[in-house]
């Protein structure tokens, strides 16, 4: 299997198409997972930005050192993407409410609508280290590298987030289920199991 280090050089290079479709076969599910948590489960709208960052991935590629993983290099990429999406919208795609497109509430599972809520009462940048660090499972280094801020700045922000979040669920009486089913209410405490 050719590295994503080889393959980026083939395409920086020589513009090497057929190593540029594996990279994007390789990291356009995580790509489009990451921009659809970004922007609240719009589909159509993290498939274009998807789009647009893979198009600005083959159009420098030749800026693309290896100091980081590609997979970072593009997240950055989709991370300035949205950016720029929301700056020219000049609003802010946050959703404070459960969004109805591509959630089908048939096959939702109870924790993927809260999910789905609780990351929309962050802000972008927020949910984008919140994503990265727990959806994409990425190192606070190369989430800084991603979003550009100090490695202490990205803590605090995901310490930050995580507060809020637990006050929230606090606040609204939710917890995140632990695999235990919860109490019934009249069920008898000295019942067998």
């Amino acid at each position: 299997m050719i590295s994503d280090k080889e393959l980026a050089t083939r395409v920086a290079l020589s513009g090497d198409q057929v190593a540029f479709a594996e990279i994007v076969e390789r990291h356009q599910t995580p790509i489009r997972c990451f921009l659809r948590r970004l922007v609240g489960g719009d589909h159509s709208a993290a498939d274009d930005l998807a789009q647009e960052t893979f198009l600005a991935a083959f159009q420098k590629m030749y800026t693309y050192k290896g100091s980081a993983k590609l997979s970072t290099w593009l997240h950055t990429i989709a991370y300035r993407q949205f950016v720029s999406m929301t700056r020219k919208q000049k609003r802010m795609l946050v959703m404070a409410e459960v969004p109805d497109e591509g959630l089908d509430p048939r096959e939702a599972t109870d924790n993927e609508i809260l999910a789905r809520h609780l990351m929309g009462l962050l802000g972008p940048e927020d949910r984008a280290c919140m994503t990265m660090a727990y959806a994409a499972g990425m190192s606070h280094a190369d989430i800084a590298r991603v979003v550009n801020q100090p490695l202490g700045s990205v803590k605090s922000r995901i310490h930050r987030a995580k507060l809020k979040l637990q006050k929230w669920l606090k606040e609204h009486d939710h917890s995140i289920p632990n695999g235990k089913k919860p109490k019934q209410e009249g069920s008898h405490a000295g019942s067998a199991a």
